[in-house]
Formats: structure tokens, sequence, C-alpha cells
């Protein structure tokens, strides 16, 4: 379900988080469009945090620290990454609205980024949103490649130490069920919602130069839990 925001200047960080615990989000036709629309989807996507699953492969590339893992220090070049074409998407859904909104929650600690590195080349990373013990997964680009799949292994592992419980990724597709994504109806998702958002997380309690033996450890222990 969604519906066309006819005054989207209205929408302020604050008004984004209060949709945000109602279970809805905004979009945009395109990067050109000035306009937004709310979203509600029937069907919601999440990853379960006790229930995500990395590939032998991937594993590894994490265990070897092939990327330079930073959070928090590259927000702009991260949804700037996000928002440009790549290969087999040649539009975004992130205009210039929807980065300068998330940016200002990011400026008020409800946005992050996870960023991987290879020397001083930004590689790939990630974007979302927190609220209590929420994370809403936004976005996430790469120019290398497992770096933004390196990037939400470091995200999981961060959510799980920091008390987190809930990972909405909003939709699914084959590559994020790959990672154990699965689909719930929006009454089920409502009600982990308000569950997740009554209590507190802390995005910031793992160590930023955390190794990437220590997210896997840190993954397997949830799992094993």
């Amino acid at each position: 379900m969604s519906s066309r925001d006819s005054a989207s200047s209205d929408i302020t960080p604050e008004v984004l988080l209060r949709a945000y615990a109602c279970g809805i989000f905004p979009m945009a036709e395109s990067v050109d469009d000035p306009t937004l629309f709310w979203v509600e989807p029937e069907i919601r996507g999440l990853i379960p945090l006790d229930g995500f699953r990395i590939s032998s492969r991937l594993a590894r590339t994490v265990r070897s620290d092939a990327f330079r893992i930073t959070v928090n220090t590259a927000f702009k070049a991260v949804i700037d990454g996000c928002a440009a074409p790549s290969p087999g998407r040649d539009d975004t859904w992130i205009n210039r609205r929807i980065r300068d909104l998330y940016t200002a929650l990011h400026e008020i600690g409800h946005c992050h980024s996870v960023e991987a590195w290879a020397g001083d080349d930004l590689a790939g990373g990630l974007y979302g949103v927190s609220l209590g013990r929420a994370f809403f997964g936004e976005s996430m680009f790469h120019h290398a490649r497992d770096a933004s799949k390196v990037a939400l292994v470091h995200l999981v592992a961060r959510l799980i130490a920091g008390g987190f419980v809930l990972l909405d990724t909003q939709f699914v597709t084959e590559h994020l069920r790959s990672f154990g994504a699965i689909e719930v109806p929006r009454r089920r998702y409502r009600t982990m919602l308000d569950q997740a958002i009554a209590g507190n997380a802390e995005f910031s309690r793992l160590p930023a130069d955390v190794s990437g033996a220590e997210a896997l450890r840190i993954i397997a222990a949830r799992e094993a839990s």
C-alpha cells in the first residue's frame, strides 16, 4: 500500500521517525522526482538476527579482513553510492529530498552507515535507520565484489551486540534471501515492530574496529543461543 505525499515539504526527521514507528517509510518514483510517497508493504521483508546465513566463501572473505570496515565515517558518500546508477540498475528512488532527510536523521543519531574500504577507496557500504531495538535497512551498494556483503555481516554483528531484535529489509530480493531473509504479513510485522521500538539498543556498543573473525563469532554465538 502506498499514498502520494502532496505536502512533502512537511516531512521532518521527527515525522519520519514517527512514520517508521507506524511501519511506513517514504520513497520517490525516481531520482529526478521531487515528491515522495509513503509505503506500507502488505508483506514485509526481515532478516532474523538468529537466522542470518553466511556462505563459507563469504565467511572466508570476512575473516580475512580484505576490507577495512568503518561506521558512520562516510555517511554522505554511502548514500551517494546507493543513489548512483549501477550495472542492472539504471535508476534509483533516492532523490535529493531522501538524501536530505536521512542525512538529517544521521545528524541526530538515528541513521547509520557501515563502510567497506579497499585502501583509501570506498568499495561499498550500506545505511539504515535505528529506532528502539529495530534497524531498518535502507540501501546498499558496492564497487568491489563482496564489499556490501561484508558490510552487511558487520552490521548484523553490530546489531546483535547492541541488543537489537529486528532487522527490517522492507522487501525481500533473491540476494537478501540468500542471507536468510523472510517475509511476514503486515499484522505480524506490526506486532514485532511494536515490541522492538519499545526497548532500547545501542548501535555503537561494538567497537568500530572489530575484526571480521570477531563479527563472525558474535553471529555464530547468537545462532547457537
